[in-house]
């Protein structure tokens, strides 16, 4: 029988934690691993890679979806490897508009920023630039929703 450790050595292992480790379980992309009678869970090697590869995935960006895709094509291995190149390739001209409205917001930041000479609030230029909600080059309009999550820019 192949080695077999608990949910904390497969965190320790991979630094992913317990509790994420049992969602991907939960929606599929980790195989659910074998139990003890007293109903722990006991994972082998090919857990730890798998969650590797998950986690790789995440990092780079991947939707779940996407890694599901990932997933199903590795085990065809003897398959083309045309649908993971597409898959990749979509995911870089994601990153690449990303990018692009990331630098079009720096500048503008920028350009709002060197408007400020100092003072006081009620004569900022920079409040005044905010608050200008009609503002025509204003970097906002080409950002699209799916981008702000919690205020902050992915």
């Amino acid at each position: 029988m192949a080695q077999e450790f608990t949910i904390g050595h497969l965190a320790r292992e991979t630094g992913c934690k317990i509790p994420t480790i049992r969602y991907y379980e939960q929606i599929g992309l980790l195989p659910e691993p074998r139990r003890t009678r007293g109903n722990t869970r006991l994972y082998e090697a090919n857990h730890v890679t798998r969650l590797g590869f998950i986690q790789h995935c995440r990092e780079l960006g991947f939707a779940q979806d996407t890694i599901r895709e990932l997933l199903a094509l590795t085990d065809q291995p003897d398959e083309s490897c045309d649908a993971v190149t597409k898959i990749a390739q979509t995911r870089l001209a994601d990153v690449k508009r990303r990018l692009a409205r990331l630098e079009a917001l720096k500048s503008e930041l920028e350009d709002i920023i060197s408007t400020c000479a100092g003072g006081r609030v009620k004569q900022c230029r920079i409040i005044e630039a905010l608050a200008d909600y009609s503002h025509s080059d204003c970097v906002t309009e080409i950002l699209d929703d799916a981008e702000l999550r919690g205020g902050r820019i992915l």
